[in-house]
């Protein structure tokens, strides 16, 4: 088991009607304005926003509103966000929403603490947050997990470009999470989610590591429980235990617990980042299904023991021992239906990428050629490219 720095410090308040001591939670952190950033309408119909304000309100405490946070969040509406926060004279964010709005909040709390450096900077790896501001979340979609996480993923539309970067300044302070606040997502937006999670602890389960059973076997139950649980909101939205589980996993997939001891880079989000970067249109959790089968398929046979241990622990499969790779092909199979089962893609073609952009996907991923992606097979350009092509069409039927 390698070294390893476990850091949990957000606060979480989970379960029905938890979203109503947001104003007491702030007023007790000596706060003396608000920036409530959340993204379109749905907050204002559910009636969510309201309640927000009147608890603010009650408690006491100034805010100021912020919306229009969209899938893929934006650079320029963070530079809005910081201007209205030093204009305001805000001390606090409270984001409001899903994984976009998370990070919006995150890269407008760093932007407005570091003035003197361009907040883009921190995306490209160029400067690290030397603090930041007080934030917390109130989650409304179980699925990117930034409620706990250290990560914070922003699009500069200007470019094309969608880059993610963690530090400790992006942890909240708090994240509120009531389960019923996600009844009314979309049946396409929870396969998305229960996708996205899953994937968060899938990547670390195939990242370099020896020795880590206990790590390995937490992992291995959010995987099948994401599954279970994304399977039984699809049956029923209104699933209190369904909607509590998923939204858990959430949590638990990215905060870093599911991959202490063993090496740590979500390459399949790398690949992934680049098509939702040059298709904003698509959503991130369909675009990781359309990718990740392709990318099980092309490296697996570089550690098949890992594999195995993957198609027996999650899959429940037997081990063909004479013949091990049918057993990985079949697990990677069978998670590819899985996908499909819940309607998300398995290709890029059904997400509508233009064949003809799949080299400069492998270019900008491989950072025109000179980055390597991590892992028991190292991926350069060849590589990168190889796998955009596989995940062009998906398996050959």
């Amino acid at each position: 088991m390698n070294n390893f720095v476990y850091e949990t410090p957000t606060r979480v308040y989970f379960g029905k009607d938890e979203e109503l001591k947001v104003g007491s939670l702030i007023a007790s952190m000596d706060v003396k304005k608000v920036l409530i950033h959340y993204g379109g309408q749905s907050a204002k119909k559910s009636g969510l926003l309201d309640r927000v304000k009147t608890s603010l309100s009650e408690a006491g405490i100034d805010f100021v509103e912020l919306g229009g946070v969209v899938a893929n969040p934006e650079l320029k509406l963070v530079r809005e966000g910081i201007k209205l926060c030093q204009d305001e004279g805000v001390d606090f964010i409270l984001a409001v929403g899903g994984g976009s709005v998370m990070d919006s909040s995150k890269d407008i709390a760093n932007g407005v603490a570091n003035p003197d450096i361009d907040v883009w900077d921190f995306s490209l790896g160029k400067e690290v947050p030397k603090k930041t501001l007080k934030k917390g979340a109130i989650l409304t979609l179980s699925a990117a997990g930034s409620e706990m996480s250290n990560s914070c993923v922003i699009t500069n539309s200007a470019t094309g470009q969608k880059r993610g970067y963690g530090c400790s300044a992006n942890r909240f302070d708090f994240a509120i999470e009531n389960p019923e606040l996600t009844y009314s997502v979309s049946p396409y937006q929870t396969a998305c989610g229960a996708v996205d999670i899953a994937m968060h602890t899938i990547e670390r389960y195939f990242c370099k590591g020896n020795d880590t059973y206990l790590t390995d076997s937490i992992a291995e139950a959010v995987i099948k429980s994401v599954m279970k649980a994304g399977n039984d909101c699809l049956k029923n939205p209104n699933d209190y235990e369904a909607r509590a589980n998923m939204m858990w996993a959430s949590s638990l997939a990215h905060n870093g617990l599911t991959q202490c001891g063993r090496d740590f880079m979500l390459v399949v989000h790398q690949f992934e980042h680049e098509v939702s970067g040059m298709y904003p249109e698509v959503a991130h959790g369909a675009g990781l299904a359309a990718i990740w089968c392709s990318w099980a398929r092309y490296v697996y046979k570089a550690n098949i023991q890992r594999w195995l241990q993957y198609a027996a622990n999650v899959w429940n499969l037997d081990i063909d021992f004479e013949h091990p790779e049918k057993t990985v092909e079949k697990a990677i199979d069978m998670q590819e239906q899985y996908y499909e089962s819940i309607g998300m893609p398995v290709s890029l073609i059904e997400l509508n990428v233009k064949e003809s952009d799949l080299e400069k996907l492998a270019l900008d991923c491989s950072r025109n050629k000179t980055r390597v992606l991590p892992g028991y097979m190292e991926l350069g350009y060849d590589d990168m490219l190889s796998i955009y092509r596989m995940a062009y069409t998906g398996k050959e039927k």
